[in-house]
């Protein structure tokens, strides 16, 4: 917060006593201090009035909620706040500010270049190229050196707007750019357009920059890809290059540290390391095929949710994965939503079937079944349902952005006087299920209700409300995203933090007064007339798939011993051990433990280093004088040594109350 002490009285008083200027703008600071400044003052005049750390650290500025240039004259009095290098916003000018520096650097290195779009991304940057063939890593390191060459150049970021024809004729040899300029009728623009100049290099951009190269203190390209204009399959294919900047070397720094330990942890590596999954070339793109160590990952994930479910009052469903066209006719899917599906396959005297994207239609039809009363709500319909979906090809990403996938959907149907305490229920509940699964940070995200929507505005007041009421008593730290509810009802996101600070969305709570409209669902109310519910979609995980995806890069291949595939490998010192070494087995199976005999022909050392790479949470070793006593070797994943001749029956109630899933 800015201290009225802060800033300048002396520079005011000076200045307006010698009639060296026209005071005639109030700034509003953030502590709610006013102050007068000169007509024509900048956000960096304003921060330079401060102190001269503040001006140093400052990029960009704004002014009523809208983002300034830090050297632009700022219009009109009003509250002011100077956006410096290491906040968020002040992160995502730098950002932009060096795409425009990697595209200028582009044009200057390659002849003919075109150049198309580069924002500023979570904890980076892109920009999209044609030059005729992929970049190779010569190249970036080439563009990389340039970029540096212009930053230490210090050149200005320079704003101006130009007319629709002024800039077709800026942009001439740019068709990417000049299919922008076009569309700035449909709005795409504004009605203003803009263009930021460095020397002897233009681009289009609404901004705002930072006032001059030289404030882009670290950056580094990180790789190349292909990505389609306007990301449609059918458009030209473009060269995108992606890259980082950063307030500071020591940011930049750990940074690039933490994205190698996000390689280390990748889950498409762990999962062929670990034996879990696969994704076979014979499948097509998305789809995985499950292993016998994933599969019984995968079970015990959905046994917990079953288990979980059912103690909250869920009632188990299950559902087909196709139906006929009418009823993503009715749903409005095939409206909304048909770009996602696969196309229809036309079956029974030329009925049209589709796979389903989604499993809500089918619980709609199982509320609609039979007659139904206040009496029977909330009815909560719960469902491990596989859905398919067709993602493009370039955002598929391992079980991250699957094409076929496992939801664990539920959908609550009940009366708009019980919506506040199903909210609320329902958002413990989801935080119960993270927090089993080893997660401690959440945030959460609350949009609102579009322009365009249906439904009572008193309904969407109320489900808002509610939605709200349910964060607050949570405790939930949450952001409120204006307008970013779907058109049926708003909604919550709930995102969690990894354990190398990644975030991730993970859950969804979303009201829907749509969908019982569509298919005339009706429920006899307390007064005998017929009323109309409201729906609650939710999925605690998203789907089984991406939730494993990021638990198995959240543990880095360790899962809690409750989760792990094998939770206790038995290592034979000869194999004269192995009848033992199959006893100890046989007790810790009928115990509920998890365990395999390791019978290969490895040294001792070698069994136990593979057991450790699997990252079994525990290893036995049994050998002559362990079979004489009756006890093991004890070495769990977490400790650094093995305790010798442990009981069995002793290790054996020690490994079931570690593996002992949540209650």
């Amino acid at each position: 917060m800015l201290h009225e002490s802060w800033v300048s009285k002396k520079w005011y008083s000076e200045a307006i006593r010698e009639k060296r200027v026209n005071v005639s703008i109030e700034i509003e600071f953030p502590d709610g201090s006013r102050r007068p400044f000169p007509d024509g003052s900048t956000g960096l005049d304003v921060a330079t009035s401060i102190g001269k750390r503040l001006a140093a650290a400052a990029v960009a500025a704004k002014l009523d909620g809208v983002p300034l240039d830090l050297t632009r004259p700022l219009p009109h009095g009003g509250k002011l706040e100077i956006i410096t290098g290491d906040t968020e916003e002040g992160r995502e000018v730098l950002r932009h500010s060096a795409a425009h520096v990697m595209a200028q650097a582009v044009l200057s290195l390659f002849e003919g270049a075109r150049f198309a779009i580069g924002p500023a991304i979570e904890d980076g940057f892109y920009y999209d190229f044609d030059i005729g063939r992929p970049f190779t890593s010569e190249d970036l390191a080439r563009i990389e050196a340039r970029m540096g060459e212009i930053v230490a150049e210090d050149q200005p970021f320079i704003r101006e707007e130009v007319s629709e024809e002024d800039a077709l004729a800026m942009f001439a040899d740019q068709p990417f750019k000049t299919e922008i300029v076009e569309a700035v009728d449909d709005g795409e623009l504004g009605t203003v357009i803009t263009v930021y100049r460095n020397e002897g290099f233009v681009d289009l951009c609404r901004g705002p920059h930072v006032p001059s190269t030289s404030k882009i203190k670290a950056f580094k390209l990180l790789r190349s890809a292909g990505a389609y204009w306007r990301g449609d399959e059918h458009r030209p294919q473009l060269q995108r290059i992606y890259g980082t900047a950063w307030e500071s070397t020591k940011a930049l720094q750990a940074y690039l540290d933490r994205l190698e330990e996000a390689e280390r942890r990748d889950h498409r590596k762990l999962g062929a390391e670990l034996d879990l999954f696969s994704f076979p070339p014979e499948l097509g793109s998305g789809l995985a095929i499950w292993h016998p160590k994933g599969g019984i990952v995968r079970k015990v994930i959905e046994d917990y949710s079953r288990r979980v479910h059912m103690e909250n009052g869920y009632e188990l469903v299950v559902t087909p994965h196709v139906a006929k066209a009418h009823l993503w006719e009715t749903s409005g899917h095939l409206d909304f939503y048909a770009e996602s599906m696969y196309p229809a396959m036309e079956l029974d005297h030329g009925d049209a079937y589709y796979v389903k994207p989604m499993n809500c239609p089918f619980h709609v039809l199982i509320f609609k079944s039979r007659s139904r009363s206040y009496r029977e709500l909330p009815l909560r319909l719960f469902e491990l349902g596989t859905v398919y979906r067709y993602e493009r090809s370039g955002v598929v990403h391992g079980l991250l952005r699957a094409r076929g996938f496992t939801q664990d959907d539920s959908h609550i149907f009940c009366s708009r006087e019980q919506i506040g305490t199903e909210l609320q229920n329902l958002l413990d509940f989801v935080l119960t299920v993270l927090r089993d699964f080893g997660f401690a940070e959440f945030e959460a995200e609350l949009s609102t209700r579009p322009e365009k929507f249906v439904g009572e505005p008193e309904m969407w007041e109320l489900a808002t409300a509610s939605l709200a009421a349910a964060l607050e008593t949570a405790d939930l730290e949450y952001s409120v995203a204006e307008g970013d509810g779907a058109f049926y009802g708003p909604k919550i996101d709930v995102h969690i933090r990894d354990a190398i600070g990644r975030r991730w969305q993970l859950s969804t709570i979303q009201v829907d007064f749509s969908l019982p409209e569509r298919f005339d669902v009706e429920f006899a109310s307390a007064d005998n007339t017929r009323d109309r519910p409201v729906v609650i979609h939710r999925a605690l995980f998203g789907s089984v798939e991406r939730f494993f995806g990021i638990l198995l890069e959240h543990y880095a291949g360790a899962f809690p011993a409750w989760l792990a595939p094998v939770q206790a490998a038995i290592v034979p010192v000869a194999d004269r051990h192995i009848g033992y070494a199959n006893e100890v087995v046989s007790l810790l199976r009928g115990a509920g433990v998890r365990a395999r005999v390791d019978e290969s022909q490895e040294t001792v050392g070698e069994k136990i280093r593979r057991a450790l790479s699997l990252k079994d949470p525990a290893v036995l070793v049994v050998g002559d004088s362990d079979e004489e006593a009756r006890t093991v070797g004890l070495r769990l994943y977490s400790a650094e040594r093995e305790e010798r001749d442990v009981p069995l029956e002793a290790a054996v109630d020690r490994l079931v109350a570690l593996v002992a899933p949540p209650r």
